[in-house]
């Protein structure tokens, strides 16, 4: 099982554009989480934050071993999701992984995850 949290910059001027990523990502739950059956994703959650005007996307997620990754997805929403990336997030920034200091997962949830 892999616990990551990862921080991501986004582009410039690409804020309308981060809001429309994540209303289609909203708008279209049920198509986007079939998709993480594909990538043995348990959990995904997306955060955003501005700092001295600068907005950051942040990723958690809890993903089991041997999952698709999702450029090699064939669902739309992911294909979706893929444009929306390039279009927003800023290349020129490496992604910053938080470190895990504490996973608290009750043995009956991380049983489940396997």
């Amino acid at each position: 099982m892999n616990i990551e949290l990862t921080r991501f910059r986004v582009l410039p001027g690409k804020s309308a554009a981060v809001d429309e990523w994540m209303d289609l990502l909203n708008d279209n739950l049920p198509a986007v989480l079939k998709t993480l059956d594909d990538e043995k994703m348990y959990v995904e959650t997306i955060f955003s934050e501005t700092l001295d005007g600068i907005d950051y996307l942040y990723w958690y997620s809890i993903q089991g071993e041997g999952g698709t990754e999702v450029q090699d997805s064939n669902h739309e929403i992911d294909k979706a999701h893929l444009k929306f990336w390039k279009e927003c997030i800023d290349p020129d920034f490496p992604p910053q992984d938080l470190q895990t200091r504490v996973s608290m997962i009750p043995d009956r949830i991380r049983s489940s995850m396997k």
